[in-house]
């Protein structure tokens, strides 16, 4: 069982690397580029810096659950370029999701990759929306896998009694994550009232009073701040 389990790992990140030949990132010219990340230089991607380590390719942060003490009951621990250098131009990264009993990681999209779940526990109802405004979802186990497309919106529900995580892999260095409430409700500056009041036909009161539950908190009582480095 635990060999079966393994292999399961290993078989989604040999699917991320073969993913890389198709990733909607730029293609690399040269072995390596780790990112510079204090440079200032605009790129599409980040500045090569000269004086690179094995430290540049190697992050530690996935193998440990992170806290779901939080608005949403969940927490996204990215391994994206911002911290692990070496990906830079590689076209790949990956991320850890922690879930509480009945967390969720809201409706987002990532607009520059399509993304590969692993259950490593627990289990979660997901899925995603179509342009068209058709779902697909499914309840995924341990060991099973699902995959959100590219750019459409998408959701992960833990609806257990129990925690639940996920890794995730995605063929971008930076997928960029953008969560429907917060672009519409938590904007800088704001989306004006009427907007969004004719879109979902409601009244001010209301549309005020979720733009002030939505408001950024701290990087320990919601998402937000986590999501931002993705």
């Amino acid at each position: 069982m635990t060999t079966n389990y393994f292999g399961l790992i290993i078989g989604m990140m040999m699917t991320v690397f073969l993913a890389s030949s198709v990733s909607a990132d730029p293609d690399l010219l040269q072995d390596v580029c780790v990112a510079d990340l204090t440079s200032g230089v605009k790129l599409n991607g980040f500045e090569c810096k000269s004086n690179i380590s094995a430290d540049d390719f190697f992050f530690a942060g996935l193998a440990k659950p992170g806290s779901t003490n939080n608005t949403f009951g969940a927490t996204v621990t990215p391994a994206s370029v911002q911290q692990i250098t070496g990906l830079n131009t590689l076209g790949v990264s990956m991320a850890r999701i922690d879930y509480a009993p009945g967390g969720i990681n809201p409706p987002h999209t990532h607009p520059r990759a399509t993304e590969i779940v692993f259950v490593l526990e627990g289990e979660l109802d997901v899925g995603f929306i179509t342009t068209d405004n058709k779902l697909f979802s499914k309840t995924i186990k341990k060991g099973e896998i699902f995959t959100f497309p590219r750019g459409l919106i998408h959701f992960q529900l833990n609806n257990g009694k129990v925690p639940a995580a996920v890794i995730a892999a995605f063929n971008s260095q930076l997928p960029g994550t953008q969560r429907v409430a917060n672009a519409l409700f938590a904007s800088s500056p704001t989306v004006e009232d009427v907007v969004l009041t004719k879109t979902f036909q409601v009244g001010n009161t209301l549309v005020e009073k979720i733009k002030s539950r939505l408001a950024p908190k701290n990087k320990y009582g919601s998402l937000t701040d986590c999501w931002t480095v993705f």
